[in-house]
């Protein structure tokens, strides 16, 4: 493994520095200058825009090199973490795009509470505050991971520096300026993981002396992992699209329902290929560098590089980590905005603007306090995905069990999968079973069981509405 000189690593961050300045610039050309643009690009973004946008969302610095760190340790199947998100956009548009889209919301939280009320939508907004905020720390990992390989700073220096330049690209950018300097980040990305991909084959001699040579569960469909694991992460990334909150904004995002069903499927062959790609560099580390550290599995190849070459796959890895943080925390933002500061302090639309940029700072930042504290990404990406689906299986059953009627059922199934699923996961997933399970079946069995139980507020509201009307006189 080579060492870049001073003179390599002057390029390497030049090309970076160029790059950051040229998108700051673009960003600011096409900056949010309204409520209307920041949150949802004034309903004008087109069809193949979002669906770039969804695939930046569940391919980012976390799925990057978090998948190519659980490949190096667990083989090729490792890839199904990111097939799960390919798999899960076009059900995602058959199932529920229509149906959230006509509700007119632009917060999965406001879509849900038309049915079950104000309680439930506060209830979904603080827990997908919750996850969204453990997102944005597995994003700072990853993407802190990258830039410290090259630029040769510790990670906390080299995740400041991600959260100075992400939020200032959607603190100002909103979802108009994010939305279009990610069709160039996303651009860029693609090209460096296939660059590192084609990089790493041409070091292992091709795919034959790999398979020959590590072990057998390297090349398996299931790989170290199991079924029952790869099974949860399917149902864990399909559940989270179905509401995770920067998905929804995405497409509500489009002009029509028709475009926004169809940006699910600009995602869907975006997804596909990019999930072999970066399973193959996880497993392509493992064979040429066992020593290492699985989390730079995939920043590792850049040391071998041309420094020119390895300035611009740095800069497509660097884009990633811009494109994930600023989409999550401009969720993040919409979620405090939309479901607490405007419904509390009724502001007019330049204070409800002003307010939005200065949460964003602190969106923005907050996830550096924990970044210490997340060895490793998957893991953690796969428990918050854990916590979304929780929420998507009150959505579904919103929108397609109208007999489910209680919100008190509704609020204990959120509040009880959102606690037990946490306390399940920091246990280590007791007797084997993944906290993915655990959040898909708590909301549904405790939402039946409040069925069972008599609900005295409904009654006495039936009670009421059954009772004959009585007039003077009569």
């Amino acid at each position: 493994m080579n060492t870049f000189t001073s003179q390599d690593t002057l390029i390497i961050v030049g090309i970076v520095v160029a790059y950051i300045l040229f998108t700051t610039w673009l960003t600011f050309r096409l900056r949010s200058k309204n409520t209307g643009d920041f949150m949802e690009g004034s309903r004008a973004m087109p069809a193949f825009i979002v669906g770039i946008l969804l695939m930046s969302e569940y391919i980012g610095a976390k799925s990057t090199v978090g998948t190519a760190q659980a490949a190096f340790e667990d083989g090729f199947a490792a890839s199904w973490s990111v097939i799960g998100a390919a798999i899960g956009f076009p059900l995602f548009g058959f199932l529920l795009v229509k149906r959230i889209y006509n509700t007119g919301k632009i917060t999965i939280s406001g879509a849900i509470a038309e049915k079950y009320g104000n309680s439930t939508k506060n209830i979904i907004s603080i827990i997908m505050i919750y996850a969204l905020l453990l997102v944005n720390v597995g994003n700072y990992v990853s993407g802190a991971a990258a830039i410290s390989t090259v630029l040769k700073v510790n990670l906390p220096v080299a995740a400041f520096i991600t959260a100075i330049v992400s939020t200032f690209y959607f603190a100002f950018g909103g979802m108009k300026g994010v939305a279009w300097v990610t069709l160039l980040h996303s651009a860029l990305k693609y090209f460096g993981i296939l660059a590192i991909m084609g990089f790493a084959l041409s070091k292992t001699g091709g795919f034959t002396p790999m398979i020959e040579n590590m072990p057998k569960y390297y090349w398996t469909w299931d790989g170290n992992f199991g079924a029952s694991t790869i099974f949860a992460w399917l149902i864990g990334t399909i559940g989270s699209i179905f509401c995770t909150q920067f998905v929804i904004q995405a497409i509500c995002s489009t002009k029509d329902v028709k475009s926004a069903k169809r940006s699910t499927w600009v995602a869907f062959f975006f997804c596909l290929p990019i999930a072999l790609a970066i399973a193959v560099i996880g497993v392509a580390a493992k064979y040429l560098h066992p020593e290492i550290n699985s989390l730079y599995a995939m920043p590792i190849f850049l040391q071998d590089m041309n420094p020119w070459v390895a300035g611009l796959v740095t800069t497509s890895l660097v884009a990633s980590i811009f494109v994930s943080v600023s989409t999550v925390a401009l969720a993040i933002a919409s979620l405090v905005v939309k479901d607490f500061y405007v419904p509390y302090r009724n502001p007019t639309p330049e204070q409800e603007f002003k307010a939005t940029r200065w949460l964003s700072l602190l969106i923005g930042f907050l996830p550096l306090i924990f970044v210490l504290f997340v060895p490793e990404v998957l893991k953690l990406s796969f428990f918050t995905r854990a916590i979304r689906l929780s929420i998507s299986v009150v959505a579904v059953i919103a929108f397609y069990a109208p007999f489910f009627k209680s919100a008190r059922g509704a609020n204990a199934g959120l509040i009880g999968a959102c606690v037990v699923t946490s306390v399940w996961y920091l246990l280590g997933d007791p007797f084997g079973i993944n906290n993915m399970y655990i959040a898909l079946i708590t909301p549904a069995v405790i939402m039946v069981l409040d069925r069972l139980i008599p609900n005295k507020a409904q009654q006495k509201a039936g009670s009421h509405a059954s009772q004959p009307v009585q007039h003077n006189g009569v």
